[in-house]
């Protein structure tokens, strides 16, 4: 069976997209676009990442990068919010935003036919945004009730408190969504302010893939985007210290705790990152085949699943893990943890992990192209990595040439134990659940009883590196 998956994903690689059909179009100094020419299905989706992820907020103003974003599509030029939402709608055009530490993504999807009107209002969102009061007051409560909603949710306190700790004081340390004070401190003018100078064209990432030709292609992006500001903000700082090592608990009172694990990485553009995104695969990264999964679920039953993620942002590299478990089991996790880690930097992995790994990271590459949006999300992440057009047709024979040196000498400087950060939500340390102080109420929270409105669910493609 696993002969005949890696059969048919050879077939699928050999695809044209794949292949030969990537190219680079001219949209001027400081962008970068990439087309995929594709007329199976009369679709084209269309991604673009510009620099306005949750790393540019002001250090007073931390959400304020995801705020501006959730107000992409509440109203430009013209048009308020339920007039440009009807005007998406009534030409089945899907138009999301949303942030990730480095940049806004912008995904759009509509039939060919209705690219003229899906371009106009993309132009329109980004050069003439309406930031108007009401569409304003319902964004912040969306935000703030979310905040609210992760204080007592473990894997989100983890996840805020690992970023806080690992990143040192670093703008990738606070949360995307910012805090509560800070939502409800930006003003209008600070939402303008953040779009002009940073809804811009310099640094813009930008694909199109499906029933469009290139000429056609290049005549239409250029035509969209001519208006939006040339300008390219300055990047975030560099990075210092990566990492608090030892286990820091934040008490909830939650029978499960959350536990988020993490070490300095390899960068995307380092020789190592290949084998050390196959090291991760075999220690974490590969489900119920993973070495962690095996340790902690197969032989001992602490947990449901664990996962581990090979994490590149332009400033800096983080190896991720993420596991839950019963509040008196802590201890025996996070030492298992530690004990699987020192073991497979001492010993790497075995032959047949090695080859497993590679048939399957290779086998199921070609599976996020099956689609003219999974096309444009695969390249788009390729792009936001700082990675090269021809990527794309050498990565599975970089995956290939892995050897088993090469992830023992990864995994022996990556999986450092002693290095490890480690956060745990919902336990205070001696197996039993610690109560948590209750935060005071907001002036701006809602009843007792008021149902939560659901915030828009943010844009970040996945990606295989």
């Amino acid at each position: 069976m696993k002969h005949l998956f890696a059969a048919l994903a050879f077939l699928l690689f050999a695809t044209p997209v794949l292949a030969a059909d990537i190219k680079p179009l001219n949209l001027g100094k400081n962008t970068q676009v990439w087309f995929a020419e594709d007329h199976s299905v009369p679709i084209i989706t269309l991604v673009a990442s510009l620099p306005a992820g949750s790393a540019y907020d002001p250090a007073d103003k931390p959400g304020l990068a995801a705020f501006t974003a959730a107000l992409f599509d509440e109203g430009a030029g013209n048009l308020n919010s339920k007039a440009f939402q009807e005007a998406v709608a009534n030409r089945a055009i899907r138009m999301r935003a949303g942030v990730e530490r480095d940049y806004m993504t912008i995904s759009v999807t509509t039939l060919s036919e209705n690219l003229p009107e899906a371009m106009r209002l993309l132009q329109l969102a980004l050069t003439k945004p309406r930031f108007d009061a009401d569409a304003i007051l319902r964004v912040r409560t969306q935000i703030i009730q979310g905040l609210a909603q992760g204080e007592s949710d473990a894997p989100t306190v983890a996840r805020r408190a690992f970023v806080k700790a690992f990143f040192n004081g670093h703008p990738y340390g606070h949360s995307s969504d910012g805090d509560a004070a800070s939502i409800a401190a930006i003003t209008a003018g600070d939402l303008r302010a953040f779009a002009k100078s940073h809804w811009v064209r310099g640094g813009l990432k930008l694909v199109i893939a499906g029933d469009i030709t290139a000429p056609t292609a290049t005549k239409v992006i250029g035509d969209a985007f001519k208006p939006v500001s040339a300008a390219t903000p300055p990047p975030p700082p560099p990075i210092g210290r990566l990492g608090q090592p030892g286990t820091h608990v934040i008490p909830l009172p939650v029978p499960q705790a959350s536990v988020i694990f993490g070490l300095p990485g390899i960068m995307r553009k380092d020789p190592e990152f290949i084998p050390g995104y196959v090291a991760n695969y075999i220690l974490g990264g590969g489900g119920f085949s993973s070495r962690l999964t095996e340790e902690l679920r197969s032989k001992r039953g602490l947990t449901y699943g664990v996962s581990t993620s090979l994490s590149t942002y332009n400033r800096a590299s983080v190896m991720l893990g993420s596991i839950a478990t019963r509040a008196n089991a802590v201890k025996q996790t996070v030492q298992v943890i530690r004990d699987t880690l020192a073991n497979f930097a001492t010993n790497g992995p075995t032959q047949q992990e090695l080859d497993d790994a590679k048939t399957y990271l290779t086998g199921s590459f070609p599976l996020g192209f099956a689609s003219n949006a999974g096309i444009a999300s695969q390249l788009s992440g390729f792009q936001r990595q700082g990675l090269d057009i021809g990527y794309v047709t050498r990565r599975n024979a970089l995956i290939q040439a892995v050897t088993l040196d090469d992830v023992r000498k990864v995994a022996r400087h990556l999986y450092n134990p002693a290095r490890m950060t480690v956060i745990v939500a919902g336990t205070a340390g001696d197996g039993r659940a610690a109560e948590r102080p209750k935060p005071p109420v907001r002036p701006d929270a809602p009843a007792p009883g008021t149902p939560p409105v659901a915030a828009k669910p943010p844009v970040q493609p996945p990606v295989s590196p």
